[in-house]
């Protein structure tokens, strides 16, 4: 879908806001006098008061050449925010997407920032994966193939919207990863799509399990040993920022099929373990966001690939490994296996590129769900100063995070006897702690935050309209606004 910027209107589906209390917006108040006061009418004849979230369409209008008018509630205008204005044009976008318009014109006061927060909203809310459909009905396909940002501010807003589309592009590409089918999508194949992007400028470098068995890699490889796929890990490299200046780090975990292994998952709900891979895929989105805004950072995304199946030749529970950083693993559960990948990721970041500080993300433990649901992914870290950076940059790009505990008596529960750690704690009690505490063993005291998006990285039921059926490329426009607020000179 194509985003213009305008400084009036010319499609055929306009839309207007209006606030809190019904108060007309200057466009609302221009289409109300052109249609001989029909605006005014249907919001009397309505239960639109102009809330956020509010929608009202009105069909054919006399007295403009649009074929629907629009109007959408932004609430109290001294509260609207990016974030608000990303919401409003998403719901827009969401309610005429496939209504037959085809370009639609968008009225949004505030500044240019604001304009392209909402020109991302109607991006992410046309969003969709229908790449397997073959007998969708016309009337099903998305129609509307522009979207028109109308303002004073419009010539602005299209020259800072070179730093917001790449955003809005990283997204994308995220979800058609984690939407993307299993025969479709494993170690080898993703690898070969991340090399794709190497066109925006990213130096990628791809290694197999001959190379990572002699790093000592053996806690990733042997989640893979039971699949014919084989496991590969992926480095993407920016040089945006000043030569010398240490890089920033983030890790995903790209488990691009979870069945459990020999710890077999149960079947129903087996198929969304094609997303297991959302923390790769965020990181795979950043990158591509980074590279096409041209952020000036030196960044490092690293990611580890692999499939987890049962097989005769899958890793066993009571099974020991070494890891890459020397130290010794019982195997408890075999799907416990994304710490085991992000283990020796971690590592390796650490020991190659010493960073200013890594983070890793994971869609890594169902207890993260119980805990905080669809609303938060959790949060866990070493370092106080880069939790603060993180919470103000989720409240910012509304994808939020919020910190969880650990320490030496949540560690006590990954010891054995029979090795250095085990790959799961003590039952059911605290399960996304203990997870943490596995990983943060394996960051040697580099400052560090491990983001488990196990319930915002996979949603098929939210009411956002910016967030689609499953796979919502969480994280990307995070962390890029973690860097882009904070990282770059």
């Amino acid at each position: 879908m194509k985003i213009l910027f305008a400084a009036s209107a010319s499609g055929d589906a306009v839309a207007a806001p209006v606030y809190a209390d019904r108060k007309l917006s200057d466009a609302a108040k221009a289409l109300d006098s052109a249609t001989s006061g029909a605006v005014t009418r249907a919001i009397e004849a309505s239960r639109f008061k102009g809330g956020a979230g509010d929608l009202l369409e009105i069909a054919a209008p006399a007295g403009v050449d649009a074929t629907r008018i629009v109007l959408f509630g932004l609430g109290e205008k001294s509260k609207l925010d990016g974030n608000g204005a990303e919401k409003a044009v998403a719901g827009v976008i969401k309610s005429v997407l496939t209504s037959g318009a085809k370009a639609v014109s968008v009225h949004l006061d505030g500044d240019a920032d604001q304009l392209c927060r909402g020109a991302l909203g109607a991006t992410l809310a046309s969003y969709r994966f229908d790449t397997y459909r073959t007998k969708l009905s016309e009337d099903k396909k998305p129609s509307v193939t522009s979207v028109e940002m109308v303002s004073s501010h419009a010539s602005a807003a299209e020259k800072l919207w070179a730093q917001w589309g790449p955003v809005a592009d990283g997204v994308t590409l995220a979800r058609d990863l984690v939407n993307e089918t299993p025969n479709a999508l494993y170690p080898e194949s993703y690898a070969e799509k991340v090399k794709e992007i190497s066109k925006l400028g990213l130096e990628i470098e791809v290694f197999g399990e001959e190379e990572m068995e002699k790093y000592g890699m053996h806690a990733l490889l042997g989640v893979g040993q039971g699949s014919v796929r084989e496991s590969k890990m992926v480095v993407m490299k920016w040089d945006g920022g000043k030569s010398g200046d240490k890089p920033l780090a983030f890790i995903g975990k790209g488990v691009t099929f979870d069945s459990g292994g020999i710890s077999l998952k149960p079947g129903q709900g087996m198929d969304e373990m094609k997303g297991d891979m959302g923390g790769s895929a965020a990181v795979v989105g950043l990158m591509a966001a980074l590279a096409g805004r041209k952020a000036k950072a030196n960044v490092i995304g690293v990611i580890g690939l692999v499939e987890n199946m049962p097989d005769g030749n899958a890793q066993r529970p009571g099974d020991i490994v070494k890891s890459m950083s020397g130290q010794t693993i019982e195997i408890h559960n075999t799907d416990a296996e994304g710490r085991l990948v992000l283990g020796d990721v971690l590592w390796y970041t650490q020991d190659r590129f010493d960073p200013k500080f890594m983070i890793n993300l994971a869609t890594l433990t169902g207890a993260i769900l119980i805990a905080l649901g669809h609303e938060h992914a959790g949060v866990f870290s070493n370092d106080d100063d880069l939790v603060a950076k993180l919470e103000k940059a989720g409240k910012a790009s509304d994808e939020t995070v919020w910190r969880l505990p650990i320490g030496p008596e949540y560690d006590r529960q990954i010891d054995t006897p029979n090795a250095d750690m085990k790959n799961v704690g003590e039952g059911r009690l605290a399960g996304s702690i203990t997870a943490a505490q596995f990983l943060k063993r394996h960051v040697n005291e580099k400052p560090w935050i491990h983001i488990d998006i196990a319930g915002t990285g996979m949603h098929a039921g939210s009411k956002d309209p910016r967030q689609p059926t499953f796979g919502t490329g969480y994280g990307v426009r995070l962390l890029d606004r973690l860097v882009r607020d904070n990282f770059e000179g």
